[in-house]
Formats: C-alpha cells, structure tokens, sequence
C-alpha cells in the first residue's frame, strides 16, 4: 500500500503545467517565512492555484502555509508566488527582525551566579 503525499501524485506533468515548465522562480524574493499579501481579487480566466493564492493571502500569509493549503511542494508555490509578485497581485514583506539587543555575556554571567546562591 502506498501512501499519498501532497504534490505528490503519479502526475510529474501536472507540476510541470503549473509552472509553465520552470523549475526555479528566478527570485530570491521568498523564503519560508516570507509574508505573502494579496492586492487585488482573484479575476475570471485566472489560473486556479493563483485564484487560491489570491484567496488565502487576504491577510499575511507565510510561503509555507501557502504551500501546504495548496498541496503543492514548496519550489512549486514560489514560482507560482512570482508570477503573482511580478503581475503586481501580491506583495512579498520578510518578518521584522527583532529589534531588542541580547544582554551582554556579562551580566548574563552575574545572573547565573546569583541564581546559584540561592
């Protein structure tokens, strides 16, 4: 018995019809936890996995719930992502990083030692 594997089936042609043949996106724009938003609504005549971008990334979307929600293996989602970027129909923003700086190893120090005194 096999199992079933999302993006997973017995159908290579599939992928390869999703992306147009492409096998990379050609932009380092996503990364996993990259921000997917959508700006504008799907429209008719569109490609149903962009439609479902277009649906699921009414709010801040990362690439890999993406791609999970769509079933589809990760490289796919990104070309599929870029397509969208470059059309204007989603934006891309990275996490903010952290804007707080780790306390000096110091102090770090000075705190085991007193919680050791206790």
């Amino acid at each position: 018995m096999s199992r079933v594997r999302p993006g997973r089936d017995d159908s290579p042609d599939r992928l390869y019809t999703l992306t147009g043949g492409r096998s990379s996106s050609g932009s380092d724009a996503f990364d996993l936890v990259t921000l997917i938003v959508a700006e504008c609504d799907p429209v008719p005549g569109m490609q149903s996995e962009h439609a479902a971008i277009l649906r699921m990334c009414r709010y801040p979307t990362a690439v890999v719930e993406v791609a999970a929600e769509l079933g589809l293996p990760v490289s796919i989602t990104r070309i599929l992502l870029a397509d969208l970027l470059a059309a204007g129909r989603v934006s891309a923003r990275h996490p903010r990083a952290a804007r707080y700086r780790l306390p000096e190893p110091e102090l770090l120090e000075q705190v085991l030692v007193g919680l050791r005194n206790l």
